[in-house]
């Protein structure tokens, strides 16, 4: 299998990849944009693409929403949510009383703040492309940088030495898809999520509310909903959601055919289990039972 993911190497998002059960023959291949690796599989250079979908810290990646809402579908087949911790490396022989420009991504930074403020007060810290292309520098002896905010996954491809460890200022976590070409969705696990893309009709009053009640009569639990603009005119909104349940389940199926019916468009991006293992939550009267009675029911009355 090859795969794709956002690289430079030594990104959280390889090793979200090098966590999913991977052949001894795999190719991994990072690629500099999320657009660039969901390109690859679409072109079939290669099977599948990890990309960051969601920062406990700092919400969703836009250009994951926005690459899976246009262009030649994709589906998440796999999720992947891991821990995200820093540490601080530099070149061997470097201590941390010498460190003076501290290269990373702004994002890292931010997560690392109070941990700057203490130990190095007085550094200067450089926005970089990425965290991975952060310690890439630092490793290159370029630009003058001492010090380098990356995961630890980095400091091993670079060969850099580690100064500190941990130094995010809270816990956070981020979410990584696996996406890959449609094809028939996997069975359900029982503990699943379903993804889609929702597009307005037009903008006028109780739009969203249409789409809401999709999910709500059907007992079908949202756990993200946001709005992304579409095309060059303002007010113009698809929603990127995801929802609990399997495409197979009964609620969540009738739920897609209530948006298919209100929406100009819905795109489906997949069922796949959830990484946390946590089973759906279940409202009274929509288990698959209780809508298979229910269609029986009205078989009856059609006299059918």
């Amino acid at each position: 299998m090859r795969y794709a993911y956002l690289g430079p190497p030594g990104t959280f998002t390889e090793a979200a990849l090098r966590s999913l059960p991977l052949g001894p023959d795999d190719e991994l291949t990072p690629f500099p944009t999320v657009s660039a690796a969901l390109d690859s599989v679409r072109e079939q250079i290669t099977d599948g693409a990890v990309v960051p979908m969601e920062n406990s810290i700092e919400g969703s990646v836009n250009a994951t929403l926005d690459e899976l809402a246009v262009g030649v579908r994709l589906v998440i087949s796999h999720e992947v949510v891991i821990e995200v911790a820093f540490d601080l490396v530099a070149r061997p022989g470097v201590t941390l009383d010498r460190v003076r420009r501290v290269a990373t991504h702004p994002h890292a930074e931010a997560q690392c703040r109070a941990w700057l403020a203490r130990h190095l007060p007085g550094a200067l810290v450089v926005p970089a492309a990425s965290t991975a292309s952060a310690a890439e520098a630092v490793a290159a002896g370029v630009a003058d940088y001492d010090a380098a905010i990356a995961s630890p996954l980095a400091a091993s491809h670079y060969s850099l030495s580690v100064l500190a460890t941990g130094i995010q200022d809270t816990d956070a976590h981020t979410r990584f898809v696996l996406l890959t070409p449609p094809g028939n969705p996997p069975p359900p696990s029982g503990h699943d999520k379903t993804s889609l893309v929702a597009f307005m009709k037009q903008d006028r009053t109780g739009a969203l509310l249409e789409i809401l009640e999709q999910f709500a009569t059907r007992g079908v639990n949202l756990t993200r909903i946001e709005s992304r603009p579409v095309g060059a005119r303002l007010g113009n909104y698809c929603f990127s959601i995801d929802c609990e349940g399997h495409v197979a389940d009964a609620r969540v199926g009738e739920a897609l055919m209530g948006l298919h019916r209100v929406c100009a468009d819905v795109r489906f991006l997949g069922s796949y289990a959830r990484a946390d293992g946590q089973e759906p939550t279940m409202a009274d009267a929509t288990s698959d039972d209780d809508f298979r009675e229910a269609q029986r029911w009205l078989g009856g009355l059609r006299g059918e």
